[in-house]
């Protein structure tokens, strides 16, 4: 027999939005497999409509669920609800370590409530910068908050690691794993993918050139939407024989946005939001990516995809510096130069396309489960994550 659950040490993996939900989910499941350590999962259900396919098409059964989601709440509101929500849990399950993914609402608030009880925090995916307090808001603020707390840092890559050595922290507790979001991805295109909406599989099949579009960021919400938009009709109506396909986000703000600027235009693809699966197909079959997304500029530069960042800053430079991501803010103009360039210019989407994946190989939750043995007396850790153009 293994080791009992008496000795084992217990790890409370908490999540709450899709983004979480895809990449915990491969640490979960390497937790599984340790031979010192055990998962309790728990989700807040910040983004409850979203993540029951995220936990189906993984293989996920929470242990927990605070079920926190109600429409229209504040992020005050919604931090208020997991310390009060979370507690109670703490003290029943025990936990060894604590893990938390990126920079939510739900990250800061599981971290403070762990810190309380003194439950050594580990933060995956740790380290990312923009240098802007309000950009994103109020994720840049998150993960400096919570990297404060953290006893295990999970740094996706040798930049991030230097972000948390610049603040001062240990270096022994930052460990360089790749992004786990690259492991998800790998096993998701390795399934038989259903495509379940009729114009999204209209589209993948249609063998016309696609610009995926994802948007929905917080600080772009009034004009700077406004001018994305008004860039998606130009480029629509400049590309007629092209498609673009934008699965837009469920909040109000942003679909009153763009759906008068895009909704009349036949070449344009409005759809619901996409499960986990569909999207990661979606991007693999896209000719360029446009978005404001986080996880997105990981995503696609493992699939070969250039990707134009609708942001100022990044929090991601390693994908601008290898050449995979480029920033074009929210200007129209500048929206709609980027994208005609990879269009109409065969060798500046080649040299985007072509460019070394920074993100990750596969086995980020592997390093992950490793760093997270050893901060509980169990392990040893793997060599870092070193980008290569094998990746």
């Amino acid at each position: 027999m293994g080791q009992s659950e008496r000795t084992m040490k217990k790890v409370m993996v908490v999540y709450g939005t899709r983004p979480e939900g895809v990449k915990v989910a491969p640490v979960i499941q390497a937790l599984k497999e340790s031979k010192v350590l055990s998962p309790i999962v728990l989700s807040t259900g910040q983004h409850k409509d979203m993540l029951e396919q995220v936990n189906n098409h993984f293989g996920i059964t929470p242990d927990v669920e605070l079920d926190i989601f109600e429409p229209g709440q504040s992020l005050n509101q919604i931090a208020a609800k997991i310390f009060s929500k979370l507690d109670p849990v703490l003290a029943e399950y025990e936990p060894d370590a604590l893990l938390v993914q990126g920079d939510t609402s739900t990250v800061t608030a599981a971290s403070m409530a762990a810190f309380y009880r003194k439950i050594p925090v580990v933060h995956l995916e740790a380290g990312l910068r923009s240098g802007d307090i309000f950009s994103p808001f109020p994720e840049e603020a998150n993960r400096k908050l919570t990297s404060q707390i953290t006893s295990l840092h999970l740094a996706p890559t040798a930049g991030s690691k230097q972000n948390l050595l610049l603040e001062r922290v240990p270096e022994a507790s930052v460990a360089v794993t790749g992004n786990t979001v690259i492991d998800a991805l790998l096993y998701t295109l390795k399934q038989d993918i259903q495509v379940t909406k009729s114009e999204l599989a209209y589209a993948l099949n249609s063998g016309k050139r696609i610009l995926l579009v994802t948007s929905h960021r917080r600080e772009n919400l009034g004009d700077p939407m406004r001018d994305i938009a008004a860039a998606l009709q130009t480029l629509a109506q400049k590309y007629p024989d092209d498609l673009i396909v934008f699965p837009i986000h469920s909040n109000p703000k942003v679909r009153e946005t763009f759906l008068p600027f895009l909704q009349d235009l036949k070449n344009v693809l409005l759809l619901d939001p996409l499960d986990y699966p569909e999207f990661a197909l979606a991007m693999k079959t896209a000719h360029i990516i446009l978005t404001d997304s986080g996880g997105v500029q990981e995503e696609a530069p493992a699939l070969g995809k250039p990707v134009l960042v609708m942001r100022e800053s990044t929090e991601r430079p390693e994908a601008v510096a290898a050449g995979t991501v480029s920033l074009t803010g929210t200007d129209t103009d500048r929206i709609v130069t980027e994208v005609s360039r990879l269009k109409d210019d065969q060798e500046a989407y080649a040299k985007m396309a072509n460019a070394v994946n920074p993100y990750g190989d596969g086995h980020a939750a592997k390093r992950s489960a490793a760093a997270i043995e050893q901060l509980l007396g169990g392990g040893v850790r793997l060599p870092d994550f070193v980008p290569s153009s094998e990746n």
